[in-house]
């Protein structure tokens, strides 16, 4: 099982909370969203994400549609507007599942409402989204939303260590700079106040595994396993990142050491085949 794999079932019992809500696609968004290959960047915009999304629509649920995007044409008023950008969020996530409309629709609101928090949660939906995100004109566009609304967040409280932390990852994981450097410093200047910060040390050990700069991963996935025992991400990390090492016994320790924060009976049955595949 690879390092997405192991996040989406873990996000989905609920213990690794970077990943909220779709921290990975399931078929039904991506048959949903699906962009054509031949577009590119410069032309993905929310018109041509929610023209492919409106294709899987049934009768009814266009009908409904419909009537909420008139509404927010018609509404003058702010707070009019916030509802039924709240009504579409909670349309295209609960009655279609389609996680890019969704996420639009309460960026949307956040960008209206310009409030720190509900900015930071936008940014946070696309951010965590954009990690398992394999169509490359998605996850540009992705990115340049979170860094959008990380922005926006900043100017209201330049002091967000974690909006800091966000942004920069935003750089280092959405290929929207032709260096990741920009967004390495952005976090490194986090470290540098507060060593301790385990979402900075975590996207600094996830940014080291794209490049593979193993050593540096595993520097910064033991530091947040010394902050936080039970960091089960970190735990997982570790694991893999000595399995690419070809370091078996050790990748087997950390799975081991997983095993013990997990009583979910599906996961715990792919760590003991991970084990056994390694012991052979």
């Amino acid at each position: 099982m690879q390092k997405s794999q192991w996040i989406a079932v873990v996000a989905a019992l609920g213990l690794i909370a970077v990943l909220f809500f779709w921290g990975s696609s399931s078929s039904k968004n991506e048959n949903a969203t699906q962009v054509n290959s031949q577009t590119t960047v410069s032309e993905l915009n929310i018109d041509t994400i929610l023209r492919h999304a409106k294709e899987k629509l049934s009768e009814a649920q266009i009908t409904r549609l419909g009537i909420l995007e008139q509404s927010v044409i018609r509404g003058a008023v702010k707070e009019q507007q916030l509802a039924v950008f709240h009504q579409l969020a909670h349309f295209w996530k609960d009655t279609v599942q389609v996680f890019e409309p969704y996420a639009w629709y309460e960026a949307e609101a956040a960008r209206l409402e310009y409030s720190e928090k509900n900015l930071t949660f936008a940014a946070h939906l696309f951010l965590n989204n954009l990690w398992n995100e394999e169509n490359p004109q998605l996850k540009k566009w992705k990115a340049l939303q979170a860094k959008d609304l990380f922005e926006r967040s900043l100017k209201i409280n330049a002091e967000n260590d974690s909006s800091q932390v966000g942004l920069g990852a935003c750089y280092i994981f959405g290929a929207i700079s032709e260096t990741p450097m920009e967004g390495i410093q952005k976090i490194l200047k986090v470290i540098e106040k507060d060593s301790t910060n385990v979402f900075a040390q975590m996207m600094l050990g996830h940014g080291s595994v794209i490049s593979g700069q193993y050593d540096k991963a595993i520097a910064r996935f033991e530091r947040v396993f010394h902050l936080q025992s039970n960091n089960l991400e970190a735990i997982l990390m570790l694991a893999e990142v000595y399995e690419r090492k070809a370091d078996k016994q050790t990748a087997i320790n950390w799975y081991r050491q997983a095993k013990k924060l997990i009583t979910h009976r599906e996961l715990n049955a792919e760590l003991d085949n991970r084990i056994e595949n390694l012991s052979k």
